[in-house]
This record gives structure tokens, sequence and C-alpha cells, in this order.
């Protein structure tokens, strides 16, 4: 089968490898469609730091069942999404039911090869069928899913005050599920094509672009009160640490992000607004199931935001255009 292998940073390497052979308690997938996540770019240009190389990328998947087991639901032919992050369901964590951030998580594509493939065998408890959704809206519930699980943490509210601050996918997910909940919701970016997205696309009322007057324009849209919730999205350490200015005095700030680096704030200023500060990692079942009921009820604009296709035997040579802010890549999908 074809299988597409991060060799190290920027090499790409096509390779036929023996189709997998699926385990008693495991569901064998004919992949179909893998969306290109952020993840996947900082695997490519080296930067995540949660991976050793050589590495099979893909999260985002859906796909049809060939083989599952007999006790499973799932039954050969039908479409399936993959919650990609494998919990092993005793640790601290997944007592608590927090199985996104399990002590020993195993994310496919990062930890474990994951589904730049045509072929794979996933644990039956991490394969869900997809009901009345396409096999593309699919596999863009998982990345939809951390914007939607950032926005349960934060316990967004009607009539709140929220600022996204980047606007790529996790961020323009985040959006979505603020607006779902009432929020009134601005959008920080320093590239005009990605606002522009967010009002025609999403209908997100205020967009700011950064620059030296992007804090002025800020205050003003909040009647210089700032926000109630503010999400990082960055990826930028910098762009972090400079998010606790635009968080309102009693307000939470969120980091979707994840980067390598240290961020540092200032203590007095985050005391004196008493601010909540909360990491978002990943997503629960909870959320993947927020995500298809938004779908089926047509309130996700999957169209819009899926902007690009390739197939799997073009990733070697293609991947690396993604990457191309000229060539207005917001999400990709791959063909298997």
């Amino acid at each position: 089968m074809l299988t597409v292998i991060c060799e190290t940073p920027g090499q790409l390497r096509a390779v036929d490898r023996p189709m997998p052979e699926r385990a008693p308690d495991e569901v064998l997938l004919r992949v179909k469609r893998v969306g290109v996540c952020g993840t996947d770019l900082h695997i490519f240009t080296g930067d995540q730091p949660y991976l050793a190389y050589p590495r099979v990328m893909g999260h985002e998947l859906s796909g049809i069942v060939e083989q599952a087991p007999a006790d499973s639901p799932l039954r050969a032919g039908d479409t399936a999404y993959v919650m990609p992050y494998l919990s092993c369901g005793d640790c601290v964590a997944c007592r608590q039911g927090k199985t996104n951030c399990c002590v020993n998580i195993q994310v496919l594509g990062v930890h474990r090869d994951g589904a730049f493939t045509e072929y794979l065998a996933v644990p039956q408890q991490f394969v869900h069928k997809a009901e009345g959704v396409t096999l593309d809206q699919a596999a863009m519930v998982e990345f939809l899913a951390i914007g939607a699980h950032a926005v349960r943490r934060a316990a967004v509210r009607s009539g709140q005050r929220v600022l996204v601050v980047g606007a790529g996918p996790i961020g323009m997910a985040a959006m979505i599920f603020a607006q779902l909940r009432g929020a009134r919701v601005t959008a920080l970016d320093s590239r005009a094509d990605r606002l522009a997205m967010c009002k025609a696309a999403l209908g997100i009322g205020s967009t700011v672009t950064l620059g030296d007057q992007d804090q002025a324009e800020l205050a003003a849209i909040s009647d210089g009160e700032f926000f109630d919730v503010v999400f990082d999205a960055t990826g930028n350490p910098k762009a972090m640490e400079r998010g606790f200015q635009f968080v309102a005095h009693g307000g939470t700030y969120v980091l979707i992000s994840i980067v390598g680096a240290s961020i540092s704030f200032s203590d007095p200023e985050f005391h004196k607004r008493e601010t909540t500060l909360l990491a978002s990692r990943n997503a629960t079942t909870e959320d993947f199931e927020t995500v298809l009921e938004a779908m089926r009820n047509g309130r996700i604009p999957d169209q819009a935001l899926n902007t690009h296709k390739l197939s799997l035997a073009d990733t070697p040579t293609g991947f690396k255009d993604l990457l191309d802010p000229a060539r207005g890549v917001l999400k990709a999908i791959v063909e298997c």
C-alpha cells in the first residue's frame, strides 16, 4: 500500500508498505481523506516538540471500514472518523474523563504512525461511525473539535466579548463555536485574506489587522474594557505573551497553541486583573459530538474552510506548497 513518510524535516518519501494486520480489538480502515493540520506543517518544518523521525503524519482522518471485531457496532462499508488521541483509560487524567490529556497518550501521526497511507488499523474504541456527514466533513471533525473544546473549557456565554488571536483553522474553529454560544467575536491576525474569510465565511463582525494600532482598535471595539475571553491560536510565543494585554479584568485567557519555548507574563498585571489562565489540549468525545451535531444542522461552513486538495501520491512533492502564503491555503485535504 502507498504510504508517505516524513523522514526528516522537509523530506517526504513515498514507499510501498504491506497492509497492516488487524489485531482482535482493532478496526481496519481504508483511509479516504486526511486533513492537513498545523501539527503536520510543524512536523514538516521540524518544529513539533513531541515527535521523533521518521514518522507517517496525519491524524485528521475519515475512511471506510474494511474489517471490524464481531462485537463492534461498526460493519464493513461504514463511513467512519477516528479520534486520534489513543488514551490509556487508566491514568489520573483518564480516570477524570480527561482522555485528551492522558499521561500515556499516543496521538496518531505524532507519537505513532498516522494516516498518510491507504490502510490503517486502529483500536476499535477510537473509531466511530460518521452518520449524516460526508467523507470530507468527517475528516474535518478533529480540528473543529479542538476549537469546540477550547470554547467549552472557557465556558463561553452569550453576550460575552471574545477575541481570537490567530485566524488559522483552529482559530476559526474557536470563532465558530464561540458564536454558536452567542458570543460577540473579534478576530486578530496579520493576514488580510484570513480576516476577509472570517467575515465572509464565518460572519465575524469585527476583525483587526495586527500592527501598531491593533491594541487601540481592540480597545475601541470593547469600549476600553477589552475581552471577557481571549483565545490564542497563533503558535507564536511572543503573540501568546502579548495576548495577556487583551484580557479584561476578571477575564479568561485560553492558550490553544502548543510551542516548544517558555512564555512569561507580568505577575502584578495578572493578579490585578485576576485573570483565569487555561490550557486547552486536543478534544474529548463530547467535543466531537458537538461538532457532528453542528455539521448535521448546517452550522459549519465546511466547503469554505476546505480550500485545497491533493492526492496521497502527489503529497511528497506538493506538500511544501501548502506552506506558501501566496497560495491562500486555509485547510487542505489529502485524498487517499
